[in-house]
């Protein structure tokens, strides 16, 4: 029987919930919905968002967080979270602080997709950057957050990399002395160009390392997307060794497909158990789809987390 059978005979007969996409453990091999649906002590601060289980909880923010805190996952993310009413902000910052759940990232700045921005020595587009990181300072206020994600844009085929990732390196300072005094942290998120977005100027790891290192401040690090960068370079464990000290704040995604570890090729329960070994107190951002839709695969997502999370300490 396939994973989706399986999970929906669980629920609808109550009986042992079994996964095909690689639940083998002896914590996941046989787990009921009701199993599913306790507190769960996860290793790692693996961080929904407001979708992830909306079947179980509606579109509501408030009951979302609720919900993501009594299954015992630690975080959020919003990307959208800058384009929110101010007053939700404020409702959802103080929910989180009652849920004992911590912010993640929002997206700081607005993303042009096709066309060159932040690697041009252009006065308008930096200024531009600039306002919406001081917005996304009080947004940040609002919602108890540390990390906001900045995503450079497109490259500009007319000009030499060199230049480009000089002009965003003096961007950044700019940007961190913004940051800095607040002890807020932009991370750079490389993505990849094979599958989803062509074009983009940051793409790798060592890229970002390098970047990081040359705007020499605490409010300027890497957003490590195992997703992208299973993609982008492989060699993943050794990549995030040899960055570590830039990378705060991890995102995942198993691939092919973008959905919950487990249905892909990426080993994460070897990937959570490297950086929690490393002492990895950061959040790990849930930024992927669902492989089975409705309750059954919010069902099927917390198994997959709580079969890759099951790691010797």
């Amino acid at each position: 029987m396939d994973r989706k059978k399986f999970i929906k005979s669980s629920m609808l007969a109550g009986t042992a919930l079994v996964s095909g996409a690689g639940l083998s453990s002896a914590r996941t091999r046989e787990l009921t919905e009701s199993d599913l649906l306790q507190k769960h002590d996860f290793k790692l601060k693996y961080s929904p968002n407001f979708g992830t289980f909306r079947n179980h909880t509606g579109n509501d923010p408030i009951d979302n967080i609720k919900f993501m805190a009594d299954l015992g996952f630690r975080g959020l993310e919003d990307n959208g979270m800058r384009g929110r009413d101010v007053a939700l902000q404020e409702r959802i910052g103080r929910q989180l602080e009652d849920s004992g759940v911590e912010m993640g990232v929002f997206v700081a700045n607005s993303i042009n997709w096709r066309e060159p921005t932040l690697i041009l020595p252009d006065p308008e587009i930096q200024n531009r950057f600039l306002d919406e990181i001081r917005d996304s300072v009080e947004v940040a206020k609002r919602v108890n957050a540390t990390w906001m994600t900045v995503v450079p844009g497109h490259i500009d085929l007319r000009m030499e990399m060199g230049f480009m990732e000089a002009n965003l390196i003096d961007l950044l300072r700019r940007a961190c002395d913004i940051l800095e005094p607040h002890g807020l942290v932009m991370v750079l998120e490389p993505l990849n160009t094979l599958r989803d977005h062509p074009g983009m100027v940051l793409t790798h790891t060592a890229q970002a390392y390098k970047i990081c290192r040359a705007v020499n401040s605490p409010a300027c690090k890497i957003l490590y997307d195992a997703y992208h960068q299973a993609i982008t370079e492989g060699n993943m464990i050794p990549n995030m060794e040899a960055a570590w000290s830039e990378i705060p704040y991890l995102q995942v995604g198993d691939h092919p497909g973008r959905n919950e570890p487990g249905t892909g090729e990426v080993n994460y329960r070897n990937i959570f158990k490297y950086v929690y070994d490393k002492g990895f107190d950061g959040i790990v951002g849930m930024e992927h789809g669902k492989s089975i839709g409705g309750k059954e695969g919010e069902l099927a997502l917390i198994a997959a987390y709580l079969e890759a999370d099951d790691f010797e300490v």
